[in-house]
């Protein structure tokens, strides 16, 4: 339960004010249709971090436990640099106006996620928690926890919502998992 729980906590923070959530407030706007939206989400994180989390498992397989604990480590603490930096509502690729709420919404979240910062902390979690399935449903979680709010109160949300507030809160999050990474070794 504890990949689960942290994977979601940790894909939840860092997903504020992220461009998948700007794509979300986007494709809420331009749709109007929340449902089909969420199921878009839902389907391409799922898909998407499934991906990521087998390669984070794979590379942990591949490398002893120290190098893979200070791979670990490093990799969370460039992770809460990259939190303190925003992202832009215009780093998306341009879905085509005549695909329906739902296709666009997989096709472009499904893109957006290749390489982000929570694409890449799916890979560091599935490494150090060796579960697939655990880091892939609290991952899938933390997204939708950050996106369905955007989907459903989009404007109400972006007006009142500190984004720089929680950039520090997820970069300091990621900071204490890479503290915690290189201090603690990891379990067999």
């Amino acid at each position: 339960m504890e990949a689960f729980f942290v994977s979601t906590a940790v894909v939840a923070v860092a997903e504020i004010g992220d461009k998948t959530q700007l794509l979300a407030l986007m494709l809420a706007a331009r749709y109007r249709k929340p449902w089909p939206i969420i199921l878009g989400i839902l389907c391409a994180t799922l898909a998407n971090h499934a991906v990521a989390a087998l390669i984070g498992a794979e590379v942990a397989a591949w490398v002893g436990a120290e190098t893979m604990r200070w791979i670990l480590g490093v990799s969370f603490i460039v992770m809460a640099g990259w939190c303190l930096i925003p992202d832009k509502a215009d780093e998306g690729p341009q879905t085509a106006r005549q695909a329906g709420a739902f296709i666009a919404t997989l096709v472009a979240f499904f893109i957006v996620e290749i390489g982000d910062k929570t694409q890449i902390a799916t890979v560091a979690l599935a490494a150090r928690f060796q579960s697939l399935i655990a880091v892939t449903a609290g991952t899938t979680t933390g997204m939708l926890l950050a996106n369905v709010p955007v989907v459903l109160f989009g404007d109400a949300i972006a007006k009142r919502l500190p984004l720089k507030i929680v950039r520090t809160v997820a970069a300091l999050l990621f900071l204490v998992l890479g503290i915690a990474a290189v201090a603690m070794p990891m379990s067999p």
